[in-house]
């Protein structure tokens, strides 16, 4: 039987004006702050990604506040709005669905113009799901490069993948379970079999890690399309230099997509070779 969620005991101090950023839980609603909760309760305004999901937060907690949809489709209609809120000294609290809002989640341009204004901006940190993931990957995390979502289709995603293929440092991705296998096999074959970590409802019920190299994990039957939310985290690559057999591997899959100059600019940066010189094979290799 689960155990019901326990009374917090609110700060009573008042709120300063401006516009609070607030991270909220991304799985386990215990993950909520205390100071989170103290920002929910005297806001006078709550601004939703999905006013339903935060709807069940705030009741969690019987905290009662007006709150407004603020998503992709409504940010650039209700942002005056808010702005105007912040311009009467009102304090105003962001959340998206779970995690951090601006992460992979419409916001910044909000917070840029309140900024701009002159408004304070408060962040209350919280749970994230990049940091989540990072923590527990156990690959290293003195250097990362968060990545958001990869393309939907297999050519974007593959011209996705070879910009960051030459970053060292640890990936970290945001997938769908209907796409992950798909995007799976296209990291094995940009970023070759490098150790990664798959991260399934983090903080959930049913969390789990799966571990192994990209190539094994791709094809894992047990992450065909697997329910749920996805993280997945590529260790760096290894800094070895590129010989010619690897520039031209490189170069065939790029002309498959691409315009000789075009594939000679990809191959370039990701490989770190001259330009010019993989122009000049590229075109030998069309011919």
């Amino acid at each position: 039987m689960a155990r019901a969620l326990p009374t917090p005991v609110l700060d009573d101090a008042p709120l300063a004006p401006g516009l609070y950023v607030v991270a909220t839980p991304i799985g386990n609603l215990r993950d909520i702050t205390l100071r989170a909760l103290d920002v929910l309760n005297q806001a006078d305004l709550i601004l939703a990604e999905d006013t339903r999901v935060s709807g069940k937060l705030l009741a969690a907690f019987g905290i009662k506040g007006r709150m407004e949809r603020h998503d992709e489709h409504a940010a650039e209609r209700v942002r005056p709005k808010v702005l105007a809120a912040l311009a009467d000294g009102q304090r105003v609290a962001l959340v998206s669905d779970a995690g951090t809002p601006l992460i992979s989640d419409p916001g910044y341009r909000l917070v840029r113009e309140a900024a701009e204004a002159g408004h304070k901006v408060f962040p209350i940190p919280g749970a994230s799901a990049l940091l989540a993931g990072l923590s527990a990957a156990g690959l290293p995390t003195d250097r990362f490069l968060f990545v958001g979502f990869p393309p939907a289709k297999s050519a974007a995603r593959r011209t996705f993948l070879t910009e960051v293929a030459g970053v060292r440092a640890t990936l970290v991705f945001f997938e769908g379970g209907s796409r992950l296998a798909e995007s799976l096999a296209d990291m094995a074959a940009v970023l070759g079999d490098r150790e990664a970590v798959v991260c399934r409802e983090l903080t959930k019920l049913y969390e789990t890690f799966y571990r192994g190299p990209l190539g094994t994990l791709a094809a894992d039957p047990n992450l065909d399309a697997p329910k749920g939310e996805i993280v997945i985290l590529v260790a760096p690559g290894r800094e070895v230099e590129a010989t010619a057999a690897d520039a031209d591997a490189a170069l065939a899959d790029a002309l498959s997509r691409l315009k000789p100059a075009d594939a000679a600019a990809e191959v370039a940066k990701a490989l770190g070779l001259p330009r010019r010189d993989l122009y000049r094979r590229a075109m030998e290799l069309k011919r």
